[in-house]
């Protein structure tokens, strides 16, 4: 079932032309990990993170793991070897590696609800999450952003957790729960969660969740040491980077998972639940004290120094570092689709643990990551990736018990209740009624006087020229360096705060403050592309700035019109020097 519906994802895409490669529509991230994976297989060596054609020169180091980049160069290596073309490799690519994610994080979400629901929850399992992975366009074909490797280690991990009760199920979620986190830092709160939970299930039960919870700990805390080894030098195992994995993360997991493993193991600490209680008492606040002298930092908001230009005028236009109720005023049905569906599922949950008490475990488990994942959306819109994901588990017990009641009893009336069960639980659903309600009131989007230049033979005339640093709006730095040979100034990078904050200035700047800008990062072309939301907000924003010059065709002596092709959107200009 998994395979089949990967196989009908990437088939509709396919009908629909939706490739990233050839039209990114606005994922940088996905083009710009492409652009890692490109450096890695031309000899960029493995500890070397630095994007060196990104920002001022000699560039800035990214804070990806190469345990994403590695399986993504070893597929599009294996089909340039069966192809002998480099472009049609990474198409193939394209296609195989979200496919084969997308077919992983079904078949955990089919095990997950089988394994608390029985046989009848699989096919609904699958169905619910295929529709919401599907829409979400994190599995479209050219997805090399590290989210949907994310998801589909965090269902795992689900998966391992609410199966059977033992020291390999507890184990195989332990080492997945650390490859998330060294994966990236966005799951922190849900792997925080998901061992709260584990913790809690060994506090109340006892004996029965001893083996789980000593695998899970030292699975955590060995996977810990190996990523640690295996992606940083041996100089950065000390480290502290909050935005990465670093030392910093690898000591505080390793305390933590051999910390539970201790906890769960030492007879005389879990003989009783108030033993068990200060066992893990002690252990959560050594570790929070550790955080707090080791890395207070890391605790603090993230953005809290970042210049108040870039934040308004990048940051806040970041869609997935928006919120849900941010989005719900302008995008109510965007909200409905992320949230309702994950509040249906904690609703499904608490009344299912009340008349069952077997079903508490599970409930519990669940309950926590879909909470804590419909918080963390609340703040960011990221979050909402994994409680609409994790939310059709436990909604799939809710259609399979549906449809039970509906066979037994028979009828129109229990045969329209399973109906709605299967309606409420498509977020899509609720995407689309509430748009509908709402789209009266929603102001319509103006209509943009060109492309938005995010397709790839927008670039053909750019790729022509000499390489350069090009000056263009930080939406399109990674399109520039997918898909040229250029360096781009700017790039929505939050390491990149040099380049991003010079490019800004640079094209809000009137012509003439622009021009010393200009000459100090060395520009050799500005690139310009009207039809692009940023642009528009920019020139709005900045009336009497270089951008808006631009587009208003006001073009500075000190530019020089180039020739481009007449479908693309991207406008070029060269720096003429000595004007």
């Amino acid at each position: 079932m998994a395979l089949a519906g990967a196989a009908g994802s990437l088939l509709a895409s396919w009908l629909q032309d939706a490739s990233k490669l050839v039209r990114s529509g606005g994922d940088s991230d996905s083009l710009m990990r492409l652009v890692q994976v490109r450096d890695l297989l031309a000899g960029q060596g493995w500890f070397d993170l630095v994007q060196y054609r990104m920002g001022p020169e000699p560039g800035f180091e990214m804070h990806w793991s190469r345990l994403v980049d590695a399986p993504i160069a070893i597929l599009i290596a294996a089909m340039r070897e069966v192809t002998g073309n480099g472009p049609v490799s990474e198409a193939i690519a394209a296609y195989l590696w979200p496919g084969l994610l997308l077919a992983l994080c079904l078949y955990f979400t089919a095990r997950a609800a089988r394994s608390i629901g029985g046989s009848q929850a699989a096919f609904p399992a699958v169905v619910l999450a295929l529709a919401a992975l599907h829409f979400m366009g994190i599995f479209a074909p050219g997805s090399f952003d590290h989210h949907n490797v994310q998801l589909a280690l965090v269902l795992g991990m689900v998966a391992a957790l609410l199966a059977r009760p033992g020291s390999s199920g507890g184990a195989a979620a332990g080492t997945l729960a650390a490859l998330s986190l060294a994966v990236g830092m966005e799951t922190a709160p849900l792997v925080a969660a998901g061992a709260a939970a584990l913790a809690l299930c060994y506090l109340v039960y006892g004996a029965s969740e001893r083996e789980t919870a000593a695998g899970f700990g030292i699975g955590f805390a060995a996977t810990a040491a190996l990523v640690t080894v295996v992606t940083l030098p041996p100089r950065l195992w000390a480290s502290v980077a909050c935005d990465a994995w670093s030392g910093a993360q690898a000591g505080t997991a390793i305390l933590t998972g051999l910390g539970l493993a201790v906890c769960a193991l030492v007879t005389a600490l879990g003989v009783t639940v108030q033993r068990r209680a200060l066992a893990l008492a002690c252990l959560g606040a050594v570790t929070l004290g550790v955080a707090l002298l080791a890395f207070p930092a890391c605790l603090a908001d993230p953005y809290a120094s970042l210049d108040p230009l870039l934040k308004r005028f990048w940051l806040d236009w970041v869609s997935e570092a928006q919120g849900v109720l941010g989005l719900s005023a302008a995008k109510p049905g965007e909200a409905a689709g992320y949230f309702a569906t994950p509040v249906l599922a904690l609703a499904f949950l608490a009344w299912r643990a009340m008349l069952d008490p077997g079903s508490r475990r599970s409930a519990l488990i669940l309950g926590a990551m879909i909470a804590c994942a419909a918080a963390v959306s609340l703040w960011q819109v990221r979050g909402a990736i994994f409680s609409v994901a994790l939310a059709a588990i436990p909604l799939s017990l809710l259609i399979a018990r549906a449809r039970a009641v509906a066979a037994i009893r028979g009828g129109p009336v229990y045969t329209l209740l399973l109906a709605l069960a299967w309606l409420a639980s498509f977020n899509i659903v609720w995407n689309m009624a509430v748009a509908r309600i709402a789209g009266p009131h929603e102001p319509a989007a103006a209509a943009a006087p060109g492309g938005d230049c995010n397709a790839a033979a927008d670039y053909a005339s750019l790729a022509a020229l000499p390489p350069a640093t090009v000056l263009v709006i930080s939406n399109l730095g990674a399109a520039v360096l997918a898909n040229t040979g250029h360096r781009a100034l700017a790039g929505p990078y939050h390491r990149n705060v040099e380049g991003n904050l010079a490019a800004l200035r640079a094209l809000t700047s009137d012509p003439a403050a622009a021009r010393s800008m200009i000459g100090e990062f060395k520009i050799g072309f500005v690139a310009h592309c009207r039809g692009n939301d940023e642009t528009r907000t920019l020139s709005e924003a900045f009336p009497a700035g270089l951008l808006a010059a631009l587009s208003d065709r006001q073009i500075p002596d000190w530019l020089e019109p180039i020739r481009r092709d007449q479908a693309s959107g991207l406008e070029l200009f060269r720096v003429v020097r000595g004007r």
